[in-house]
Parts: C-alpha cells; structure tokens; sequence
C-alpha cells in the first residue's frame, strides 16, 4: 500500500466494517451529497445511494483502496457508477488530502422503493450497526435524519436474512433500529 492509494467513501453498509477487509478506515463526512434509499433495475429491493445535493452533508467511513485496484468493490457496487474528486472532512488529519471516490446508482437505471421494491431490514440493520459502532446513538440517528426515501416499506426478513452481507446485532441494536423506524412511521411488511 503506498501512501497515493484513493480512498472510497462509504456511506450505507460499507460504514460497517465487518463487511469488508479495506485498510486505513477513518470517520469523514463529505459535503455536497445526501442520501436516499433508490431502487434500480439492476436490483429488485431499494439500496442506498449518495446523490449530489449542494449544502448537504452526510457522515460515514472512507478506506484505503490498495494498488487503486478497484475491481472487487466496483463488483460488489455493479448497480452504481463511482465518482472521483469529492470534498470531504476526514479523520486522517487536516494536512492530508485524499483522492476520495464515491458510488453513486445509476440515475437513468433508478426510481423510489415502492412495496414491490422495499428496504431490506437486514441490510438496514447492518447499516445501522456500523454507524452507531463509528458514531454513537446520535450519529446514528443523524443516519436515519438525513436519509431520504422512507416512504418505502421495509421487508422484515430478521429471521431469514436476504443481505449476503448482514451481521449478527445485539438485542439493543436491533430495539434501536425498531424505535427509529417506529418513530419515522415507516411501514413493515413480511412478505414480497
């Protein structure tokens, strides 16, 4: 790993780093994006995405990409493009720039979740895990306040998960998720 490798910012399951082996992780918040759950016609349930959105901001972890070799993460990303040169605040220190990507879906390939096309609670518990175990209870609400797209139901598939990536929650985690999700009115369904 050489000290020019680029970074990627993620924001959504790749702030939870038992969902990946990438070196040199830091907290940072990039400037300039929001966040929203979309759907694309690459995938059938609705996933996260950065969208551009001047005056936002949005918290999560950037990693080193080692040798720049993106391939394994652009395949893990297949329903997304990945953009270069984004602004962010990092906790690798003030006098260290970084060549940061982030991963954006497709805008001609996606559209809002829709009952047919629902949040994966198994990918939001996730999710969720990784930000309260980088940012705490607060960040991690910031997560659920400065997300968009909640319109969309949530398929509770908890006891059989459909996330390849999901990780085992502790029972508080999982209540955390559960009160969020209640206090946003966000509607559960358990079938597809």
């Amino acid at each position: 790993m050489s000290g020019t490798d680029p970074f990627f910012f993620g924001y959504g399951s790749l702030v939870n780093r038992g969902t990946h082996a990438f070196p040199q992780a830091a907290r940072a918040r990039v400037r300039g994006w929001a966040r929203t759950w979309k759907r694309t016609r690459l995938r059938k349930l609705a996933f996260l995405t950065a969208v551009e959105a001047p005056g936002a901001e949005i918290e999560g972890l950037i990693a080193a990409v080692p040798g720049a070799d993106w391939a394994a993460l652009d395949k893990r990303e297949y329903a997304y493009d990945r953009h270069a040169g984004i602004e962010i605040d990092h906790d690798h220190g003030p006098e260290r720039r970084l060549d940061v990507h982030i991963y954006r879906t497709k805008p001609e390939h996606d559209s809002d979740g829709s009952d047919e096309h629902p949040i994966l609670l198994s990918y939001l518990d996730t999710v969720i895990q990784g930000y309260l175990t980088e940012f705490g209870e607060a960040g991690a609400r910031r997560f659920f306040d400065t997300t968009a797209g909640w319109e969309a139901p949530v398929f509770d598939d908890r006891e059989e998960p459909v996330y390849s990536r999901v990780t085992r929650m502790t029972s508080d985690e999982r209540s955390f998720v559960d009160d969020e999700l209640r206090l946003r009115g966000v509607r559960r369904i358990t079938s597809l």
